[in-house]
């Protein structure tokens, strides 16, 4: 092991970044750049994978760059990405066959609602501890090979390749030598027994997907071979992979079963760590892989948000409400209350725990007094109160015994004190907020240095966390219920099965 860097690139869905650590876990040097999005139909939602490629050199060669380092004074690198998000490219040119298919995509909801219907959402659940849905990886595949001409034929013949945007890089970075993804990754396909950690044939089979197209699982931190030396100048080790919200997880140093940490970016994802133990959600949220190191699994409970940071994009873009996201803040605070307005953004349908891609976003509540302001209030509260719907359900799995005490957070929207107030009022608990706000970077880059030997352990890393603030909640309890109580009624509106006579009266 050499070198007093550790690099992370951190591939999201709405920009590609690389950041360079000290050993310490201090930030050091990093770039970005934008992520263009593709909408060619409504509810299809694509990435252009040469787009990513490109921008993922672009973003390592100038973090190297700014921080006037080479090749060599980098320890290791971590990968983390935007999980789902399915590209098929050909082996032999490593040319992708198609636009990339991003998580939030939806065309695939018609084939989900028919496996649904043949193999059903417990027998899913018991294998992959998922739900059929069109967030998920496998539906995407097959839509791929059934749609775009000779795919599928080229991959019964096994000359495609599947990944997840870190296999996809893997591929590229290695010069094709390596097709691997992680555990965490493999998890999120709907193809992979997270129990006995393997591709599951049968669900392969049943969703004629050929295994040939199938990365190899490795463990989130080991071996991911090394960097073509024509990239950067040499040969950087590639030493931990992770889904985002994985990578925060592990960034926050949720490493004992009970803590949760919440990561806000474009979607919002709550992770809480249920050690060797698979926890079977009974109130429709995932077991998944939180991380796998040297061949021993720890498992965590996922609710899944496809829009939270996305909903104030939209406010901006969309509505013109606000100049910059950073504008939110001071609007929200010019108001009393959300003056009994709610806005869900089920923009892609709602996940967990609705998975309802039906369900479309709305503003309700709106009288002649509604404002700019009312409105942007409460798309900072929708975040706050779909986190309170995923750790309600969450609490339920968990049982009155393992009541919760703190989250942790982090993304973008964490740097939004009246949201971390509010999310910490709407919850009832603790909020910790880090002084490192990239912890899904910072977690890459702590599974590359375990990967590397620059970490001997989960507690050297979770020394390398510090705490930002701890917001604590301060409203009354009637004022909580009766604002979460509004934020339920809304979304029984927006519902795919909502009856207006239920609600006629009201």
């Amino acid at each position: 092991m050499s070198g007093k860097y550790l690099l992370a690139i951190d591939q999201g869905t709405t920009s590609t970044r690389a950041i360079l650590f000290g050993h310490d876990g201090a930030p050091k040097a990093s770039a970005q750049v934008e992520l263009v999005q593709y909408f060619p139909q409504p509810g299809w939602v694509e990435h252009d994978a040469e787009e990513i490629w490109a921008a993922t050199l672009s973003v390592v060669r100038r973090a190297l760059s700014n921080a006037k380092a080479k090749a060599g004074d980098v320890s290791a690198i971590g990968i983390t990405n935007q999980r789902e998000t399915t590209i098929v490219w050909d082996r032999a040119t490593g040319k992708p066959i198609h636009k990339a298919l991003v998580w939030q995509d939806r065309r695939t909801a018609e084939w989900c609602r028919k496996m649904r219907a043949k193999i059903g959402d417990a027998e899913l659940g018991k294998r992959t501890g998922l739900l059929f849905d069109a967030y998920f990886s496998a539906s995407k595949i097959a839509w791929l090979l059934d749609n775009v001409a000779g795919a599928r034929k080229a991959a019964e013949a096994g000359k495609l390749a599947f990944g997840t945007v870190d296999a996809f890089l893997l591929w590229r970075l290695t010069g094709g030598k390596l097709h691997a993804t992680d555990a965490t990754n493999a998890a999120r396909t709907m193809v992979f027994d997270i129990a006995k950690q393997r591709w599951d044939s049968e669900l392969l089979k049943a969703f004629a997907i050929p295994a040939s197209l199938l990365p190899e699982v490795r463990d989130s931190a080991g071996d991911f071979g090394a960097t073509d030396a024509k990239w950067f100048g040499a040969g950087i080790p590639i030493r931990g992979i992770a889904g985002d919200q994985q990578a925060a997880a592990f960034g926050q140093g949720c490493f004992a079963p009970g803590m949760a940490k919440s990561t806000y970016g474009t979607g919002c994802f709550v992770l809480l760590n249920t050690g060797t133990k698979i926890v079977r959600s009974k109130n429709r949220l995932l077991s998944t892989v939180a991380y796998r190191l040297q061949g021993k699994t720890s498992y965590a409970l996922e609710g899944s948000i496809f829009v939270s940071g996305a909903v104030v994009q939209w406010v901006r873009d969309g509505l013109k409400a606000i100049a910059k996201a950073a504008d939110s803040e001071a609007l929200a605070k010019s108001v009393p209350d959300n003056g009994g307005v709610y806005l869900v953004p089920a923009f892609t349908g709602l996940g967990a725990p609705w998975w309802d891609p039906d369900a479309r976003g709305a503003i309700l509540g709106l009288t002649r007094d509604s404002g700019h302001a009312q409105i942007v209030r409460a798309a900072l509260e929708s975040t706050a109160y779909q986190t309170r719907d995923l750790m309600a359900a969450m609490q339920k799995d968990l049982g009155p015994k393992a009541a919760l005490e703190t989250l942790r957070v982090d993304g973008g929207m964490a740097a939004n004190d009246w949201v971390m107030q509010f999310l910490a009022d709407q919850l009832g608990l603790a909020v910790d907020r880090p002084v490192v706000a990239e912890t899904t970077a910072w977690g890459a880059a702590a599974l590359a240095g375990l990967g590397a030997g620059v970490y001997g352990s989960l507690g050297d890393i979770a020394k390398a966390r510090r705490a930002d603030r701890l917001f604590v909640p301060k409203m009354a309890e009637p004022t909580r219920a009766k604002l979460y109580a509004g934020w339920q009624d809304a979304v029984a509106r927006v519902r795919s099965d909502f009856s207006g006579s239920k609600k006629a009266a009201r």
